[in-house]
């Protein structure tokens, strides 16, 4: 018995210590798979739907191999022993005690297929309410500013008695594993005792021998309704997996595995100029084409871009850093088409400022070194004050250790826009994108950090996206973009003389301040 109850530990720990390093290194792969997909993927899966793969899903799979792994083997090991003893004391009985097993295969597998279909339908569910709630959570201002939680509790209320419904249907596959496993196992033991005591009445086998066949085959109960349970287990586990396979199936749009190995992967790290030349491109799954026959030189300077909402300015930055990709023979780096290189090292050479400022919960100063985590603090301090932020950080509480709270909420938006430039600055590249990145900058305050910028990225490439005209007033060059063509380009005196465009955008911004 010690033996026995040694052994059975020492698989019991293998196997469950096994579903843990398999849960871990799933997760870490579901990590590592989601770093390397580009924006598409995004666009079509959701925050939530990740989630519930990277949680429930793990769990599910993780619990099918480990307590369900370690279920089946128990009732493996029971049965084939119980079997075993029960063909030496009578074979003709032991055939009649297993008759009723092939019903119990095939309640099993019609109710395992219906079981796999339910526990899916929950699985989505789950995707659906964890992504509502994070959207909440995220708008969690914007709600309580138009006095919406009363409506969300309700929207959250219903999402969530989809998910208790579609645990139910499945609770119903589950309530039925049971009690069919417990009387396909009763209907065996009425056939032993029936056929048992003929057996015994003839002296065929003796008193003893049925007593004990009765007992070995009372050890056969366990196994029986373990079915249901690794039924259930093994569905659940299965479902997972062919969700988490189709995550890790899709596949980025955008990646280095067509560039050519004889072709040099890393970008000359100096004075780096982009050229677009006769540049189509039409998003993904869109039917018109976003920017089109653009030819346009992007180099050492300050470069204004401008124009009105959705004339594609954005997505011209999105192509700068290889978000999407790019027709062959439509941009180039110094020289070299950016289909060629690798994409890594093409974003290498660029900081980016984006409309979304991204902020993580964690102090000012850890922000603002996230592209450069090795740096000291007069590097943070130098960024800082090139980006204007320097004098608003030292009045924090706790200076650059004050936390922002999550998304950067306990500062106002200027201030975060200032300390994601700074983090910019701080990264130290050859070329930096504002995209919309100064919408929330007061006028003031808006010279000093084009002035911190010119000063601190003098002979660089810098991109500066704007709607504002006086931000771009000083830049050297000046596109002015229109339905995704570009209009016009040159300084800001030739434009006003020249663009009628620019002219009427320069006078109606005056008009408003």
């Amino acid at each position: 018995a010690a033996c026995i109850g040694l052994f059975r530990f020492l698989w019991r720990f293998m196997i469950l210590g096994f579903s843990r390093h398999l849960e871990r290194t799933l997760r870490d792969r579901i990590f590592e798979h989601i770093m390397v997909m580009d924006r598409a993927f995004f666009s079509t899966w959701t925050t939530g739907n990740i989630m519930a793969h990277a949680s429930n899903d793990l769990s599910a799979v993780q619990m099918a191999c480990g307590m369900g792994m370690v279920a089946a083997l128990d009732a493996v090991v029971m049965s084939v022993a119980a079997i075993t003893l029960m063909l030496f004391i009578d074979v003709r009985l032991t055939m009649i005690a297993l008759l009723p097993m092939p019903l119990l295969a095939a309640c099993t597998r019609l109710l395992s297929r219906h079981l796999h279909q339910r526990f899916d339908l929950v699985q989505a569910q789950f995707s659906l309410l964890t992504e509502f709630a994070r959207t909440t959570l995220v708008s969690i201002q914007m709600v309580k500013a138009y006095t919406l939680e009363r409506l969300q509790e309700r929207r959250f209320d219903e999402l969530g008695r989809r998910y208790v419904r579609s645990n139910l249907k499945v609770a119903v596959i589950q309530g039925l594993l049971f009690p069919v496993a417990t009387l396909v196992g009763n209907i065996g033991m009425l056939l032993v005792l029936y056929f048992g005591g003929r057996l015994v009445i003839h002296s065929t086998i003796t008193l003893g021998g049925f007593v004990a066949f009765v007992s070995y085959l009372a050890l056969l109960v366990w196994p029986m309704m373990a079915v249901g349970w690794v039924t259930n287990l093994a569905q659940r586990g299965l479902t997972s997996l062919r969700r988490i396979h189709h995550l890790l199936l899709q596949q980025p749009l955008l990646s280095d595995r067509d560039v050519t190995p004889a072709t040099p992967c890393e970008p000359p790290a100096c004075r780096p100029r982009f050229v677009f030349d006769h540049l189509d491109f039409t998003y993904p799954g869109a039917q018109q084409p976003t920017l089109r026959d653009i030819c346009l030189e992007i180099g050492p300077g300050v470069t204004g871009l401008t124009g009105p909402t959705g004339s594609g300015k954005s997505t011209l930055c999105r192509l700068l850093l290889r978000l999407y990709p790019v027709p062959e023979g439509t941009l180039f780096l110094d020289g070299r088409d950016v289909n060629t290189l690798s994409i890594a090292s093409v974003r290498r050479l660029i900081a980016y400022v984006g409309q979304e400022v991204v902020l993580f919960s964690d102090t000012v100063a850890n922000n603002i070194a996230f592209g450069r985590p090795d740096c000291g603090p007069e590097d943070i301090e130098a960024a800082a004050r090139a980006a204007a932020v320097h004098e608003d950080i030292m009045e924090f509480p706790d200076g650059y250790e004050t936390m922002v709270g999550e998304r950067g909420v306990r500062l106002s938006g200027g201030q975060q826009q200032r300390i994601a430039l700074a983090r910019a600055l701080l990264a130290d590249r050859p070329v930096l994108i504002i995209d919309d990145g100064l919408s929330a900058i007061d006028v003031a305050t808006e010279q000093r950090v084009l002035a911190g910028i010119r000063a601190h990225l003098e002979g660089r490439t810098v991109l500066i996206v704007s709607h504002r005209i006086n931000v771009l007033a000083a830049a050297d060059r000046i596109v002015v973009l229109e339905q995704g063509t570009i209009r016009s380009q040159g300084s800001h005196e030739q434009l006003l003389v020249q663009d009628d465009f620019y002219r009427a955008m320069m006078a109606r911004q005056r008009f408003d301040a």
